[in-house]
């Protein structure tokens, strides 16, 4: 905290005590760097400055102000308890740490966050800033991603807390891991704790904190149906519990293994407007790759023609070219239509 009094580093929710917006400003920062996470912040507090705002916000409106993001069930979390707030609470939120665990979307992390800025509860928060600063400076070597590790580091930060300024402190280690303990090129040579910090003096700074989960990423290809009906496309929403539920995207062919456009007339579920329509294949774009948490995604787009005015049977949204930035897409999705100005709308141009 004394090296804290010495440090700026400004956001825009820091000294907040409305809970409406620090519970905003951390599910938008959860697995999000600041810098991306910002301008975010910014856009729902303005459009949506109390929790009621978002609350009656339309979902659509909510996921595309995201766009881009990534992480969606945060989007969809966040939609769904700020109508609970509303509408159960009365537009209060809970007061303390316990209470807030019972929101959707809300874990020990930003809890501890509201329960602590808000409230001036003294309860730790334990980020990835917070476990790098104890792990070296203690010379913990408890993985941080196993059950042991995390009950370790969480009553270890309980024990440190300062309990009359708890917000102050919370403030103060995230800072210091976030700006002077860094995981590449920590700040070794001027910091104030050198003298006691273990992986310093033992040279293990490469070495802590532990993880001891590899996680194995999952290849997907992803083939989108850009197709033109004169000044129209088709649209589909993602509606089944996979990534980017509830965002839009163009008519999807998965497949096993990057293919050709033979390849895709053969598709079970496809063949049907293969063979009745033969549409005119016009354009195949680059491969588009997207990396996820547990997934790696390769994407082509296929741009047809396709002189049928109705795909019978099947739920596609038929919408004007010029009108589909008023969707919100996947990022992969975003990227190829900025890379096709066919498709911005007449604001964008």
């Amino acid at each position: 905290m004394t090296w804290h009094k010495g440090q700026t580093r400004p956001m825009p929710w820091k000294g907040v005590k409305d809970p409406y917006l620090i519970w905003l400003s951390e599910i938008i920062l959860q697995q999000t760097r600041v810098e991306q996470g910002m301008p975010y912040f910014m856009a729902f507090s303005k459009k949506y400055p109390k929790v009621e705002d978002l609350a009656h916000a339309p979902e659509d409106d909510v996921m595309k102000l995201w766009q881009g993001l990534g992480y969606y069930s945060r989007a969809r979390n966040l939609h769904f308890t700020a109508k609970y707030i509303t509408n159960e609470l009365n537009g209060v939120f809970p007061d303390n740490f316990e209470k807030l665990l019972n929101l959707k979307g809300v874990g020990e992390y930003t809890a501890a966050a509201i329960a602590s800025f808000a409230y001036e509860e003294p309860v730790a928060v334990v980020d990835g800033n917070v476990y790098r600063v104890l792990s070296r400076y203690f010379g913990i070597k408890t993985p941080i991603d196993s059950l042991k590790g995390k009950k370790e580091f969480k009553s270890l930060a309980n024990q440190l807390i300062d309990r009359k300024q708890p917000d102050k402190y919370n403030q103060a280690i995230m800072d210091f891991g976030a700006t002077w303990c860094t995981p590449k090129l920590p700040r070794c040579e001027n910091c104030i704790m050198q003298d006691t910090c273990y992986a310093y003096k033992k040279e293990a700074l490469d070495t802590l904190p532990v993880k001891e989960k590899k996680l194995k990423k999952r290849k997907r290809y992803f083939n989108f149906l850009v197709i033109q009906n004169e000044e129209k496309t088709y649209l589909e929403k993602r509606t089944n519990k996979d990534i980017w539920q509830n965002l839009y995207q163009f008519p999807l062919i998965e497949t096993k293994t990057e293919v050709e456009y033979e390849n895709l007339k053969s598709e079970e579920d496809w063949t049907d407007i293969f063979n009745k329509f033969n549409p005119k294949l016009l354009s195949k774009s680059k491969v588009y790759k997207q990396v996820l948490t547990h997934q790696n995604i390769d994407a082509v787009f296929w741009t047809i023609e396709l002189k049928q005015t109705k795909l019978s049977g099947r739920k596609f949204l038929s919408t004007n070219a010029k009108d589909i930035n008023s969707y919100a897409f996947p990022k992969i999705i975003d990227c190829f239509i900025k890379d096709n100005p066919i498709y911005l709308s007449h604001e964008q141009n």
